[in-house]
Order: structure tokens, then C-alpha cells, then sequence
């Protein structure tokens, strides 16, 4: 409960204590002529109906005040104030409350102020019986109510009881109806339980995903499959996870981690190589990872390197248990359809279209399989490898005139090299005699591979070099200048590598002379006379 026209400011000091009001109603009046609240009026008006000694004491009771001897003096009754005393604002010895007026101000009509200000104070908390220091708002004991009925000699001014009254521009105003706050309280209640419920919930899921993600085991199919059947093939290079995708896109396993986690506890894992596999549906990783590493789930077509496409023809038909002749046949009606580069027919002259195209890997040929899948699948693959290597990008670099000459060079190194070692000096004996400037072979490339490639055999006593002359054939290489239409065989990786990066070297002969070497001559002279090595070679051979 505030004091009467208190402006604003802090809030005011206690009511009990003695320096309450110092800076009151005497400072005030004597800035009459300042602004004031309330329209300019001074802040302590005259009640219609009062003098000046009925004047009530506001913030609080009226408080008996004593004289220097603990008598009770009425200032009213006498006209008198006494003179403060060594007791100013405290408690008496016998512990009544007695509160010091201070001299009268004649200009006060209250009479509660002192007669200057500027004066010295008194130190009124000097003492051990000083009041304590005045307490914020908030813990302040509260004033007890007016009591018409009982304290009818000390009358309050209207609504003091009910705190400070309001200024009369705005008593005269209705305040504005309150809203309820029960209704906003409970939607503020609901938007905070929807918020908080919602956020639970997803931080709830995406922690359960997180924990799944990192901590929970990988998804995996119990037991060794499902009974139904499925190849899947494994390029080359291809590690854990290659792996583990390649099986799951087949169904074999269910979740790639499962499988790498499999992989990793099989110590035996890491001889898993590239090729076609026989697996199941529905494996758990870790039988997966053991079928892959036994002979049985690898019992497919296996073409080696430099294998002529007739050699790879009978052998699906043994496969398949199909007539001999079958494979061929359709291969040499069904060759378009079965998905070969444009520059694969480029040679009219070509004998089979589909040479050099059945690359060498293993293959899933199984009971009820059509032969023209499988050739089609070995076209794919062939395709994939061939991409990788751009021959189409390296034919114009290498003096050739498309991808099939690349690939037609790598056939020949495939079947004239005995060694891989000797791969790269083979290609390059192959391109030293396709230059035009060659006079040693005057642009022939004589090969006895061609001749045996044209005759359908493979031996080592293909004729004389006059015979070999006269046989009329675009494969025949006594006889025409430069390379054959097409391959001659289905060249590996090493042999393609080779004929995309041959040694450096002026040879243009080569011949082995044994199992272990191979040795390469510059001139026919030093050719011949490694010729006659490798005769008499044979010769212990033939006596041994």
C-alpha cells in the first residue's frame, strides 16, 4: 500500500521508518510553481469537510507520539511539538514504540516536517536499537485493513485501502473487461503438449534410427537359402562391398553390411575372386561367404584366354547337353541380335563376327539355359571390358584405322606369345612389320597362327613359306600386306594391355627355342640363325 499521490519513482520507504517522507510533502510545497501530477494539483489535497488539524496521516495508522519521558503528547491538544530527544526513532527501554516528531513547519499544514533541509541529520540507524533496513515491496508485512467500526477517529481517504488512488482523469473511466485465462492456459497447455509431444516422437524415431544405423546388427536371412537358384556375376577388382551389393541386388542377401561383417570373420574370404557364381535366394551372409568359397558354386563355363569361338561353341553345347553344331549355328544366323559394337562388323572379310567378342571369364551355364543367353551374356561382358580399355579412343594413336585392328593385334599377341612376359615385344614385332617402310617383310606379318586360324587347326607344320604363298585367303599372312579382317582368337587382359602399349624395340622376328625362351631378332640373318636353334631343339626334344 503506497503513500497518497506518489509519483513515480522508486518505491517509497516503510511507513515505520522516522526518515520516511523526508523528501515528501515540505520538498513538494516548496516547488509549488513545478509540474505536478495529477493536472498540476499539489500532492496532498484538502478533503471537503476537513481543516487543516483533521487532516488524516497517510500510508498507513495514526502513530501516538511521546514526549522526551515516555509521556503520551497530543499535539493537538496542546498546539505544541516537543523537541526530539536522545530516543529519536527507536524503541524505549520499556519497549514501547515511540515515534520522534519532528519541529513544525509553519508552511506545513501537517506539521510532520522539519524546519529546514538543509540541516544536519541525525544518524537515526546509528544504534543498536536503530529499525532495520526497509524490506522490498514483495516481502513487506502488510498494513492491517481500515476498520470503519473500530478506528473511526483516524478516517481513510476512499479507496486507500485498496492501494493508491488513481488520478481523476482516469477514476472516471471503466477499466477494460478481463479475459479469461482459463482458455488461454489451456491452448497454451495443448500447443506445448502437441510441440513437445511431436518433438518426442521424432527425436525418439531418428534416435532409433541412428542407434540402428550404428549399433544394431545388419539385417541377415537365417539358414542357406530358400532353394531358388541365381548366378551372379563379380567383376574384376571388385572388394567387400562390390561384392555385398552385387548379392543383394540378386537377393541373395539381405543388407550389404551383413555380408561384409561375414566376410571379415571368414579368414579364408579374402581368395573370393571375380567370375560367375551359383548361389540362392534368401542366404544368410555367412553361408554366402562359404558357398562362394567352395568349387561348387563356381562349376561354370570357364573360357580360357586365347580360346578360338569354336572351342567356346562346343562347349556350351556340352553344357547345355545340346546337339553338336547348335551354338554355332545360331550364332552365325543370330550374331546382330546379340547387343555387339557398331565397329564390330567393320570388315566385310570378317569369318565370324562374334570373334574376340566371348571374353575370357567364367560363365553360369546351367541345364535349360538358351544358347543365345549365353552368348549374350559373353558379348556384355566383353563389351564392359572393351570400354573400359578404349580402343575406339587408341586405334588413331596406334597408326590403325578402328577398335577392331586394336582388338585384332591383342588376338595375334594372344596366340603368337608363348610368355605373357613377351607380350609387349610381340606387339611390337606386330607393329614394326605393318610400317610401310618395313623391308624386311615388306608389310607382311607372316604368321603361321593366321594360317592355322584360316584351316580351322593348330599346329606347328603349317608348310613352306612357297606353299604358304598360295594359299588365297584374307587371313593368309605370307600372302597378304598388313593385318587379317578380324581376330583370331578371344584375347585376355595382358594381351590387350600389350597391344595398347607395346615395348619398344626395332625387332621383327621372334621364335621360341624352348619352353623357358623366346628370342628376337632385327635382321632375317640373325632370324635364321635362331631358327636353327629352336630345329635343333626339337631334334633332343624328339631323341629324349
Amino acid at each position: 500500500m503506497t503513500e497518497y499521490g506518489r509519483g513515480p519513482g522508486t518505491e517509497p520507504w516503510h511507513p515505520e521508518d522516522p526518515l520516511y517522507g523526508d523528501a515528501g510533502w515540505g520538498a513538494q510545497q516548496a516547488h509549488a510553481g513545478q509540474q505536478y501530477p495529477y493536472g498540476g494539483q499539489p500532492q496532498h489535497p484538502q478533503y471537503e469537510g476537513w481543516s487543516q488539524d483533521q487532516q488524516p496521516h497517510y500510508g498507513g495508522q495514526q502513530y501516538p507520539q511521546y514526549d522526551g519521558q515516555g509521556q503520551h503528547f497530543d499535539p493537538q491538544q496542546t498546539g505544541q511539538h516537543p523537541h526530539p530527544q536522545q530516543h529519536q526513532g527507536g524503541w524505549d527501554a520499556t519497549g514501547t514504540h515511540g515515534h520522534v516528531p519532528y519541529a513544525a513547519d509553519p508552511g506545513d499544514p501537517y506539521g510532520q516536517h522539519p524546519a529546514a533541509y538543509g540541516a544536519e541529520q541525525p544518524d537515526l540507524y546509528g544504534t543498536e536499537d536503530a529499525y532495520p533496513p526497509p524490506q522490498p515491496p514483495g516481502h513487506r508485512e502488510p498494513e492491517p485493513a481500515w476498520d470503519p467500526e473500530g478506528d473511526a477517529g483516524h478516517p481513510v481517504p476512499p479507496g486507500d485501502d485498496d492501494g493508491p488512488v488513481e488520478p481523476a482523469e482516469r477514476r472516471g473511466k471503466g477499466r477494460k473487461p478481463v479475459k479469461s485465462k482459463k482458455g488461454r492456459t489451456g491452448c497454451a497447455l495443448m500447443v506445448v503438449v502437441l510441440v513437445f509431444g511431436g518433438g518426442l516422437g521424432g527425436v525418439t524415431y531418428f534416435g532409433y534410427q541412428f542407434y540402428k544405423n550404428r549399433f544394431a546388427p545388419a539385417p541377415d536371412y537365417a539358414g542357406s537359402g530358400n532353394g531358388e537358384t541365381v548366378t551372379v556375376e563379380i567383376p574384376k577388382g571388385a572388394v567387400g562391398y562390390d561384392i555385398g551389393r552385387k548379392l543383394k541386388d540378386a537377393g541373395v542377401v539381405q543388407s550389404v553390411d551383413a555380408f561384409v561383417s561375414a566376410q571379415a570373420a571368414n579368414p579364408k574370404a579374402k581368395a573370393l575372386q571375380d567370375g560367375v557364381y551359383t548361389l540362392q535366394k534368401h542366404m544368410s551372409a555367412a553361408s554366402a561367404v562359404d558357398l562362394m568359397l567352395s568349387p561348387k558354386s563356381r562349376d561354370n563355363l570357364v573360357i580360357p584366354e586365347g580360346k578360338r569361338n569354336i572351342w567356346v561353341y562346343e562347349a556350351i553345347d556340352t553344357r547345355l547337353k545340346l546337339a553338336k553344331g547348335t551354338t554355332a549355328k545360331i550364332a552365325k544366323n543370330d550374331w546382330k541380335d546379340l547387343g555387339l559394337p557398331s565397329w564390330a562388323n567393320s570388315n566385310k572379310d570378317v569369318k565370324d563376327p562374334l570373334e574376340g567378342f566371348l571374353y575370357p571369364s567364367s560363365y553360369a551355364v546351367a541345364k535349360g539355359m538358351k544358347p543365345k543367353d549365353v552368348l549374350k551374356s559373353m558379348v556384355e561382358r566383353s563389351n564392359e571390358q572393351y570400354k573400359q580399355y578404349d580402343l575406339a579412343g587408341k586405334a588413331q594413336d596406334l597408326g590403325l584405322n578402328s577398335p577392331l585392328q586394336v582388338l585384332t593385334v591383342a588376338s595375334l599377341v594372344q596366340v603368337e606369345g608363348k610368355y605373357k612376359h613377351d607380350f609387349g615385344k610381340v606387339a611390337r614385332v606386330v607393329y614394326n612389320r605393318l610400317k610401310p617402310d618395313n623391308v624386311e617383310t615388306a608389310g607382311r606379318l607372316e604368321f603361321d597362327s593366321t594360317v592355322n586360324y584360316l584351316k580351322g587347326q593348330s599346329t606347328l607344320d603349317v608348310g613352306s613359306v612357297a606353299d604358304l604363298r598360295k594359299i588365297a585367303d584374307p587371313y593368309n599372312t605370307y600372302d597378304i600386306k598388313g593385318l587379317p579382317p578380324g581376330p583370331i582368337s578371344n584375347p585376355g587382359s595382358e594381351a590387350i594391355e600389350s597391344a595398347l602399349n607395346p615395348t619398344s624395340g626395332p625387332w621383327y622376328y621372334f621364335v621360341s627355342i624352348n619352353e623357358n625362351e623366346t628370342v628376337f631378332a632385327v635382321t632375317n640373318e640373325e632370324h635364321n640363325r635362331n631358327v636353327e636353334k629352336y630345329q635343333e631343339a626339337r631334334k633332343q626334344a624328339g631323341k629324349q
